[in-house]
């Protein structure tokens, strides 16, 4: 197969895309793109043997009916400023190749992220591990951040302190908050690129993880762009169901009245035909 050059990613290259108040992400490299896909799924084909339309075609019906291995062939790699709490979820997603800067190596930067005011907000009423859609008053919110930053202000004091006190870095890094940012490489194929933004891009993700999610996407639509169509369109555009909500579905298509659900049950379905 030929070497895959996609010229909108190749105008990306290396440009820091900025996300919340002192983040990026980064396009540092990327194997392959559109063509690789429909190559690795036509191996028996020369190139240009199908249209642009076919080629579409054929990704849309890969993607629709879960035949992936060929979005593995696409491998993208980023460079990416986050803070430390955003990287412990990011982590979880272990089908990814990753290398973070160490503090054992390094001295850490005075870098922290504080949120805006908009972003300030109470404990969701009806969402165990979220903030509630509505912000703290304004005077509340400029409070909560004036204590956020005196916190990294003095464990950042302290940090310096102890190193100019001869403790290693491994040790006086010990008490530096999640706020602080962090830098990583971070490689991953296309199929499981798909798999942490269908995660991260939903409304339950924390909203500064999903922020890099969306410039992710705004990114990698760049390298494989009709591979991204299908992805809107039945990944982040589309919904699974139960047998038991198929069951649903169908007495309501036909004509009955829906009875089959109740309680939280009903509600995961309604939640699912209101998408998007």
């Amino acid at each position: 197969m030929a070497h895959c050059v996609v010229p909108e990613a190749e105008a990306i290259l290396d440009r820091e895309f900025p996300v919340l108040d002192k983040g990026f992400v980064r396009l540092v490299d990327y194997l392959g793109g559109d063509r690789r896909v429909v190559q690795a799924a036509r191996v028996s084909y020369g190139d240009g043997t199908k249209s642009y339309r076919e080629d579409a075609g054929l990704i849309d019906y890969l993607l629709r009916n879960r035949h992936t291995s060929p979005f593995e062939q696409v491998v993208l790699t980023f460079h990416v400023k986050l803070p430390v709490f955003v990287a412990r979820q990011w982590v979880r997603h272990r089908t990814a190749r990753l290398n973070e800067v160490s503090g054992r190596y390094s001295v850490m930067k005075d870098d922290f992220y504080l949120p805006s005011q908009e972003d300030t907000a109470p404990q969701s009423a009806d969402n165990r591990q979220g903030r509630a859609e509505q912000p703290l008053s304004a005077e509340a919110a400029r409070a909560a951040i004036a204590c956020l930053a005196e916190g990294q202000r003095a464990a950042y004091t302290a940090y310096t302190s102890l190193l100019s006190q001869g403790l290693a870095r491994e040790l006086a890094r010990i008490n530096l908050p999640l706020s602080l940012y962090t830098e990583i490489y971070w490689q991953i194929d296309l199929r499981n690129l798909f798999h942490f933004l269908e995660l991260r891009l939903h409304p339950h993700a924390q909203k500064e993880i999903r922020r890099y999610a969306e410039t992710l996407l705004a990114v990698a639509r760049q390298v494989a762009p009709l591979c991204f169509q299908s992805f809107d369109r039945h990944i982040q555009g589309g919904a699974s169901f139960s047998q038991e909500e198929l069951a649903e579905l169908r007495r309501r298509l036909d004509g009955g009245q829906g009875n089959g659900l109740a309680g939280r049950d009903l509600a995961r379905l309604e939640e699912k035909l209101k998408k998007n």
